[in-house]
């Protein structure tokens, strides 16, 4: 119960008055304070000088209540911490205790778990900030999840989530996506967005897989880059309005985890961890992101939260970053609760805020703060470290422009939800779709054409957005989404209505575990295939994210199975659109389909996309952003060892090792041909200093305007350390009209070339390297070995 709640945090005080903590923690600010500060923050001097004075006229329990981050529902009105009433109201006594009694600095996430709208976010948090402002004379950090559009807001603009952005490899709409997201956030009141997601989708099994931008590291630092630059402006000028601080997450490794279950341990060797899960952030970091949100899991048996080889060494004095670091949810308290390595949350806090932490997302209780006194006081924390962690909160602060305007109002933002922007959604969706399978060009279809649309992702807004939309695990999509069309009704507006049949076939238990299905009728089905031409079969996932969307069968669900197998039985061509997060296993029955096209989670314009594509409308130019699996025993990326493919060892000891792959990364087909010739080379021979430009002529030889991505791949033959087979360096996507033919160019330095040795040193050894793009291929030789702090490879 809320009683409850606040007679710990009363009681809390009691004993707080007994070790004399309370008399000075009851040294509230007075007017002349406060008057001083707002005095400062609008002085000519410059950032740092203001954090400095501003540092200095705080008490300890001010600092540590601006570590201090909860969520939402414990300062609102409701029967207990966890619920918040309807209509949505702060408990205005409530709020008063978090941040005139424990100095809470900053607040995050929705309450009740859904999207609200931008009137009510606008109230919600002027009232907070303006107690805020009271209280102490420094504004609420308010922070969300805003991942593929304001996630939490009704009527905002809902792009592709990150692996559908991934495929359209054009960092362009990515940086276009987080421009619309991060006005739509600002106009939300909302100044702090936990988002991009860096971390790397290797594991197909992992439920996160689909936040990513995929299984490669320069496509995931090139993607990340242009979300931070999108976020926070070409030159990370928070103070412009329509501006956001991006969060980049989760550092470091999350992903990787050997189970595929998600926050289970991951075991990362060094050089794997540097190569392929670093370069990402240091990309983000390099380009300016002002925060980071670390890691949840364990890595070789130490939580990430702990580790101040991570966050400190490696964070702070390696790759030089002096921005916030804030945990994930409750990840401070989990060192206790979950794993293990300290007793109680008093030892977990001391372990986390010496390993770094700035800011702890508490998120429910207030212990904190009363504990991280307690540390301070007792020589366990120093107060040296509470000032580096407050310095970077206060800085972020005014770098948003929060104690000058600390809430923004719904008519500073006349584009929220415009036609403009529903146009960049739509248009990043019709480029992320993927082209799999087109057997017979039977795709595009002709108008007039009878079609039957059938299975359980046809006719539903959810699973086109996926999780994180309106609601943690986007349950709540369709109370939110009904303006937009699914996959029927956007066909069935360009094929006609009397043209277009529906039986569902199989159904997802909406009430139920977030994977149960119900067969409804798959002979239904089969019989209303009788009279049609083609049938659209709708396959794929209901929404999840994080563990409730751990696997233990990648393959797609039987019942799906036993509906595709059903209606190809019928004769008639099945074209097969898969609507997923991460890639489900289809080789029992990909054979006996026409067509496969993967949609990924489009957003709300992502059916309008597909039906313009079947039709003919939009030629479509997405290429898979990971390698689709076949079998669930024969997992792998695209950049493995040699030993791991039969096509790429030699000798008697072969044993037929193979990695068997449904499709391939980079892969994906388009309505028109793409044919290159000339790869160019503009040295054959270069030093580790040197540059080198790679160019080759692509034509259009169909009948269509289409869309190319470009892939420029390198391969070390030899090395000290097994090389990867081939390793993406550059892309670029390109438009050709039909018989139009451009020389696409890259320049890339030697140092692109290096990669990690056992001594944990970016190397680059003489020898010869492959250059290929498609099948063509060029040979180029390095003269002399270097080491590089970190390699160019970004």
């Amino acid at each position: 119960m809320r009683a409850s709640w606040k007679l710990k945090l009363s009681l809390a005080m009691i004993a707080a008055v007994g070790t004399g903590l309370w008399a000075c923690n009851s040294k509230l600010k007075s007017a002349p304070t406060l008057e001083s500060i707002t005095e400062i923050t609008r002085s000519e001097r410059t950032i740092d000088e203001r954090v400095e004075q501003i540092l200095s006229k705080l008490s300890l329990e001010e600092k540590i209540g601006q570590m201090t981050q909860i969520t939402l529902d414990v300062v609102t009105k409701g029967e207990n911490v966890y619920v918040s009433d309807e209509p949505l109201e702060l408990d205005i006594e409530l709020l008063k205790e978090a941040i005139a009694k424990h100095k809470v600095g900053s607040i995050l996430n929705t309450a009740n778990n859904r999207a609200r709208s931008v009137e009510k976010w606008n109230k919600v948090i002027a009232e907070i900030q303006e107690l805020s402002m009271q209280e102490i004379g420094i504004p609420c950090l308010y922070g969300i999840d805003a991942i593929h559009g304001t996630t939490y807001t009704a009527g905002a603009t809902f792009f592709p989530q990150q692996i559908g952005m991934a495929a359209t490899w054009n960092p362009d709409l990515v940086k276009q996506g987080a421009q619309v997201t991060a006005y739509e956030t600002r106009a939300s009141a909302i100044p702090w967005n936990f988002s991009p997601v860096l971390d790397m989708g290797r594991n197909p099994a992992w439920p996160r897989m689909w936040e990513t931008y995929g299984e490669d590291v320069y496509l995931n630092a090139q993607m990340g880059i242009a979300a931070v630059k999108g976020y926070e402006g070409e030159n990370n000028e928070l103070s412009d309005s329509t501006k956001v601080a991006a969060c980049i997450k989760h550092f470091l490794g999350y992903g990787s985890e050997k189970s595929g279950k998600d926050r289970t341990p991951a075991y990362l060797p060094e050089i794997e961890l540097r190569e392929h899960y670093l370069p990402s952030y240091k990309a983000a970091i390099d380009a300016g992101a002002h925060t980071i949100m670390i890691n949840s899991g364990i890595i070789n048996g130490q939580p990430v939260h702990a580790n101040v080889d991570y966050l400190t060494t490696l964070l702070r004095d390696e790759l030089k970053f002096d921005g916030l670091v804030v945990t994930d949810w409750a990840d401070i308290q989990n060192l206790q609760t979950r794993d293990k390595v300290v007793a109680t949350h008093k030892e977990a806090i001391k372990l986390a805020i010496n390993a770094g932490i700035d800011m702890s997302m508490v998120p429910y209780t207030l212990e904190f703060t009363d504990l991280l006194v307690e540390l301070v006081n007792e020589g366990e924390i120093s107060i040296k470290r509470i000032d580096e962690s407050v310095r970077r909160v206060l800085k972020l602060k005014l770098e948003l422009g929060l104690f000058t305007k600390p809430y923004p109002s719904k008519d500073d933002y006349p584009e929220f939800g415009s036609e403009k922007f529903e146009k960049m959604a739509y248009n990043s969706a019709a480029e992320s779709i993927t082209l799999l399978k087109n057997d017979k060009r039977i795709l595009p279809l002709k108008k007039g054409m009878k079609l039957l649309v059938s299975g359980p992702n046809a006719n539903s807004m959810r699973t086109l957005n996926g999780g994180w939309s309106y609601s943690w695990q986007g349950e709540k999509v369709e109370a939110f989404a009904q303006g937009y069309n699914t996959i029927l009704e956007a066909v069935q507006q360009k094929f006609g209505e009397t043209n277009v049949k529906f039986v569902e076939g199989v159904t997802y238990n909406h009430a139920g575990q977030y994977f149960e299905e119900h067969v409804i009728d798959i002979n239904a089905a089969v019989k209303a295939a009788q009279n049609v031409d083609v049938i659209l079969l709708c396959l794929g996932e209901n929404t999840y994210t994080e563990s409730p969307g751990n696997l233990h069968d990648l393959y797609i669900s039987q019942n799906q199975r036993k509906l595709a197998e059903a209606l190809a039985a019928t004769g008639k061509p099945v074209v097969l659109v898969l609507n997923e997060g991460r890639p489900r296993l289809i080789s029992q029955f990909d054979r006996d389909m026409s067509a496969i096209i993967q949609t990924y989670l489009p957003g709300n314009f992502g059916a309008d996309a597909l039906a313009d594509i079947l039709i003919g409308e939009v030629n479509p130019s997405g290429k898979l952003p990971y390698s689709y699996p076949m079998y669930p025993n024969a997992l792998g990326t695209y950049d493995h060892k040699p030993s791991e493919s039969s096509n790429e060892m030699d000798g008697m000891y072969n044993y037929d090792s193979s990695l068997p792959l449904q499709f391939h990364f980079g892969y994906g087909l388009s309505y028109t041909t793409f044919a290159y010739k000339d790869l160019k080379l503009s040295k054959s021979e270069i030093g580790p200093e040197d540059s080198f430009t790679v160019s080759v002529k692509v034509k259009n030889v169909g009948e269509r305007l289409g869309k190319e991505v470009v892939q420029l791949y390198t391969k070390d033959l030899v090395a000290s350390i097994t090389p990867d087979s081939r390793r993406l360096r550059r892309f670029k996507k390109v438009e050709l009209a039909p018989g139009e033919t451009k020389t696409v160019s890259f320049t890339l330095k030697a140092s692109d070339l290096a990669f990690v040795g056992k001594d944990l040193k970016w190397t680059l050894e003489e020898g010869a390297f492959k250059i290929m793009i498609d099948k063509e291929t060029q040979i180029l030789k390095l003269n002399n070995s270097r080491q590089f702090e970190h390699a160019n490879t970004l």
